[in-house]
């Protein structure tokens, strides 16, 4: 299966959720969904009144592969992964996404979206910890600093970030330093404090059958 490259707000009306693709656009009144638009080519679901037990826990899967920008093979090894860790199951598959590289470098302000962080990780503008990494994918671990590099500071695109990142507010497991432009992840996040809105128990038990 390819990565979608079709218009993300296609997405967002099709769950019915705002999956933050966009960037800005999301946090306006342009966003597909606080226009009231329907889902694509549903207009035949109207006349259904009942959703099977399969198709709730479909959707809830499709919300959080499609927030997170993941591939249904990777969001399956996250899965398992999550599966041999002690702990909740659902918890631990949403920390692994919660963790990502290019989740953490949107959710510190580097960037409007987590496709616009893929692409600036893979430009190689972030150290973590001092050393250079590009691979969007790399799980991140309590105490790293996330340090933008030097020569990137004046990289307009970021700056608009930074900027318009205030709007959003900084969660409680991270620390951002706006002078030498670096984040630290302070904690792992609590269930609270993840930004994925999907019933993750309902992912849990679509693989478990």
């Amino acid at each position: 299966m390819a990565r979608y490259i079709g218009p993300v707000c296609r997405l967002c009306r099709r769950e019915r959720t705002k999956l933050f693709l966009k960037g800005i656009k999301c946090y306006t009144p342009k966003c597909s969904l606080e226009k009231g638009k329907e889902p694509p080519g549903q207009k035949e679901q109207k006349r259904r009144t009942k959703v099977s037990e399969y198709a709730l826990q479909l959707r809830e899967k499709q919300k959080a592969k499609r927030m997170a920008g993941v591939l249904e093979s990777q969001f399956r090894r996250y899965f398992h992964r999550a599966e041999k860790k002690k702990g909740l199951t659902g918890e631990n598959l949403l920390l692994e996404l919660e963790l990502r590289f290019d989740n953490i470098v949107f959710r510190l302000g580097f960037s409007h979206s987590k496709r616009e962080a893929r692409q600036l990780i893979r430009h190689k503008h972030f150290l973590i910890n001092g050393k250079g990494v590009d691979i969007p994918s790399y799980s991140v671990k309590p105490q790293d600093k996330i340090i933008l590099r030097e020569k990137s500071k004046k990289n307009v695109q970021i700056k608009s970030a930074l900027e318009e990142s205030k709007k959003r507010g900084l969660p409680s497991w991270l620390e951002f330093d706006e002078k030498k432009l670096e984040g630290t992840v302070l904690n792992l996040p609590k269930r609270e404090e993840m930004s994925i809105p999907v019933k993750e128990q309902l992912i849990v038990e679509l693989y478990s059958k």
